[in-house]
């Protein structure tokens, strides 16, 4: 079993070593906040989508795809789990994690992901994330 296990491991390593671009699609989200001092999540449907380009898995990088142009983040690779990691100026830290499942790809060869979004001010406003959000989705590897 443990040698299955990391076999499996060792492959999935080989397979996001040579990643060149990811798109991301996200169905569902989580939002998070505080009323009157008390945690609360609520859960709906979503339609994110998040692209990375130009990654360099041993040089720790990439570029992800956004409305505001392209921009320079950190990437990790630790066994079968890649990271995206984007620490903004104003704060925010989005961090998206792909994994390849251990009985393979979904279908279609997608491989799951979640996206978070670490941000929070006092006005909500539509369209702009203003609290804690996590987002579950599938996403597309090209290599």
């Amino acid at each position: 079993m443990l040698a299955a296990a990391l076999a499996f491991a060792l492959l999935a390593q080989d397979s996001l070593t040579n990643l060149k671009k990811l798109q991301c699609t996200f169905a569902v989200q989580a939002t998070g906040t505080w009323t009157d001092g008390v945690p609360k999540a609520e859960i709906k449907p979503a339609k994110l989508a998040v692209a990375f380009d130009n990654i360099d898995v041993g040089g720790g990088t990439a570029d992800t795809i956004g409305q505001f142009g392209p921009l320079h983040i950190i990437v990790r690779l630790t066994g079968s789990t890649i990271h995206f990691l984007h620490i903004d100026t104003g704060g925010a830290l989005y961090l998206t994690t792909v994994f390849v499942p251990a009985k393979g790809p979904l279908p279609g060869g997608k491989l799951r992901g979640v996206h978070t979004r670490h941000e929070y001010t006092e006005v909500s406003l539509p369209g702009f994330t203003s609290r804690p959000e996590q987002y579950y989705g599938e996403c597309t590897a090209s290599y």
